[in-house]
């Protein structure tokens, strides 16, 4: 619990540079989407590398949610969302050099914007339900590149965390990022829940109704 306030009072703290990130993520996501609206063909050759992707990479999420197993496709959804989608590409990545990060996590607001933009009256029907399932999904990424920008900015600004060491203001960072992690995975597994909810009970009845 002690950890869990430490993580929002960073967010607190910090409020600026937090709403910043949202405006830059969402900002993205709308980009990407009139990308695809002015080039149709675009989303289509995505979705079909998506969907190849997950069935040749990842046949056990894809059979948990074809299966109707929604325990099975919680977990998967969770783990594949906070253990690869933010730890390995964004988190692990900003420890290292915090623009990687940073970049990585643009690059997939971006991206679902090209992806999931509702260019035809069926696919918005489907991002009714969906839509809550990106914002709480874009909100837990958003923390992460929230992290791995203020580990940027404490490395840039020793003073901004108390310090005049680098050293000491990194681990200091390496620790503000690990709190706000807990934010991640508390969020994901909201998403998760949702995801798996709103794609087995929602989404699959209305695509089989087509």
């Amino acid at each position: 619990m002690r950890s869990l306030k430490e993580a929002l009072q960073i967010l607190r703290d910090n409020r600026k540079l937090y709403l910043a990130v949202n405006l830059m993520y969402y900002g993205l996501v709308v980009v990407g989407a009139i990308v695809t609206w002015l080039n149709p063909w675009l989303q289509a050759s995505l979705i079909t590398m998506v969907q190849e992707g997950f069935e040749t990479t990842l046949p056990g999420v894809v059979e948990a949610y074809r299966g109707s197993q929604f325990l099975s496709a919680v977990v998967q959804t969770f783990s594949l969302n906070f253990f690869l989608g933010s730890l390995m590409v964004i988190t692990l990545p900003a420890c290292f050099f915090p623009p990687a990060g940073i970049l990585v996590g643009f690059l997939r607001a971006f991206l679902w914007g090209l992806v999931l933009a509702p260019t035809t009256p069926q696919f918005g029907l489907v991002m009714i339900p969906h839509g809550l399932t990106l914002l709480l999904e874009g909100q837990a990424y958003i923390l992460a590149v929230f992290a791995a920008c203020r580990l940027g900015q404490v490395l840039l600004w020793p003073a901004s965390v108390g310090l005049t060491s680098r050293w000491r203001a990194y681990l200091a960072g390496l620790r503000e990022t690990a709190l706000v992690n807990i934010l991640v995975a508390i969020v994901l597994l909201i998403s998760a829940l949702w995801e798996a909810f709103e794609v087995i009970y929602i989404v699959a009845p209305i695509a089989g109704a087509w």
